[in-house]
């Protein structure tokens, strides 16, 4: 089959690879459409430490299965699904307790072990969520974010009639923006200094998208303001717009190396929540209904999409700013 391979960080090439064969418990997936993330880009860089070389990356996927291991239950040849990509252990401290993206030997398709940026790739079978038949492949891949962003939610809280401010309107600020409108937001406002993101937060559903905070009413702030940048400027001015009693959510990468100020004064005398949101537990499969519920706007979601010898362009596309997800169909040989 043909494969992008990251061969060492900053070489790739598409490369003629051998068919994965699904192990026990196994599936093997034609993969339909496969979303590039800022994980991608840190994989070709070499800055993701999970990461070994050379490795097929892609982990927000979509397709058909087309070939069952050993004791593969749950799904059968034909069914289009969305993967899970995560490959918890299910021996560690977090595993036990249900919280599989801490895992202490914590892996993932695409990004530890060959994954979807290829004609075809291995899964487990438990991994793999059959899509409504009326979600396309390029739709279905959207479910892996999806289902980052609606573990974000699990983590805050559930409270109708919440004021929310994001930071970013790149994909994952505007898959919570609609979530939040979904929850019951009373209002939802979105920053992002690329202005040509703003009205597509507009059609979304924002009651107002600006480039900067100081330009919304609301001197009183926000119960709930979610950095979805990891732009250490972006985190600094949020957590100065949290409403007091209010929650303030990490939901942006920011470098590993990076430090923001905070006021421990303010934290403790307005009683302010600062949380995390890390990857993807126990969401998928409701990423997977919401989707199929017209909850996503998904064909507003995807602007591009390239076949795999394009994937440098893609890349650079990304780099850009360009769109809004974009995706790779590996078994297409021209874009649509």
């Amino acid at each position: 089959m043909r494969a992008l391979v990251i061969d060492e960080p900053g070489r790739f090439a598409v490369e003629r690879v051998p068919d994965p064969a699904p192990g026990a418990g196994e599936v093997v997936v034609r993969v339909g459409a496969v979303g590039i993330c800022g994980t991608d880009l840190h994989i070709v860089a070499g800055e993701f430490p999970p990461t070994p070389y050379p490795i097929v990356p892609g982990h927000e996927f979509a397709g058909e299965v087309v070939a069952l291991g050993d004791g593969a239950a749950g799904v059968r040849v034909g069914d289009r699904v969305a993967v899970d990509p995560s490959l918890f252990c299910g021996r560690c401290h977090y595993c036990a307790i249900g919280r599989g993206n801490l895992c202490e030997n914590w892996g993932a398709i695409g990004d530890t072990v060959d994954g979807a940026m290829a004609e075809y790739v291995r899964a487990p079978a438990a991994n793999c969520h059959r899509l409504p038949g009326h979600v396309p492949d390029p739709h279905g891949a959207l479910v892996e974010p999806l289902s980052c962003a609606v573990h974000g939610f699990d983590v805050l809280p559930r409270e109708l009639g919440s004021h929310y401010l994001i930071y970013g309107a790149g994909t994952m600020g505007l898959l919570m923006l609609q979530l939040a409108v979904a929850a019951g937001a009373a209002s939802v406002c979105v920053v992002d200094v690329n202005a040509a993101r703003l009205e597509v937060a507009r059609t979304l559903g924002a009651d107002a998208a600006v480039t900067a905070a100081d330009e919304l009413d609301r001197p009183e702030g926000w119960e709930i303001v979610i950095d979805c940048t990891g732009a250490i400027a972006a985190i600094e001015d949020g957590l100065a717009r949290v409403r007091r009693g209010g929650t303030f959510q990490q939901f942006g990468v920011a470098a590993a190396t990076a430090r923001a100020s905070i006021s421990p004064f303010r934290v403790y005398n307005d009683e302010l929540t600062i949380v995390g949101s890390m990857a993807v537990v126990h969401s998928f499969g409701r990423a997977v209904d919401l989707l199929g519920e017209g909850v996503i706007d998904a064909e507003t979601m995807i602007t591009h999409d390239f076949p795999l010898d394009d994937f440098a362009e893609a890349l650079h596309t990304f780099r850009s700013g360009t769109g809004r997800k974009i995706q790779i169909r590996p078994t297409a040989r021209e874009r649509h």
